[in-house]
């Protein structure tokens, strides 16, 4: 039985994008000490520009 996801072509694959993310991130932070890496995020999340959950 077919369902209607199976008849949709991808648009977005977000396991490809998250691994992307995640390698670049890797990438920015492989020889920071654990207190850069900490502002690192902390930089990262104020320039953040998606609305938070309430």
């Amino acid at each position: 039985m077919k369902t209607k996801e199976e008849n949709k072509e991808k648009t977005f694959d977000a396991v490809k994008f998250m691994r992307e993310q995640r390698n670049r991130i890797s990438k920015d932070i492989t020889d920071l000490s654990p207190e850069e890496i900490v502002a690192y995020f902390e930089e990262k999340s104020k320039s953040d520009k998606t609305p938070k959950n309430k």
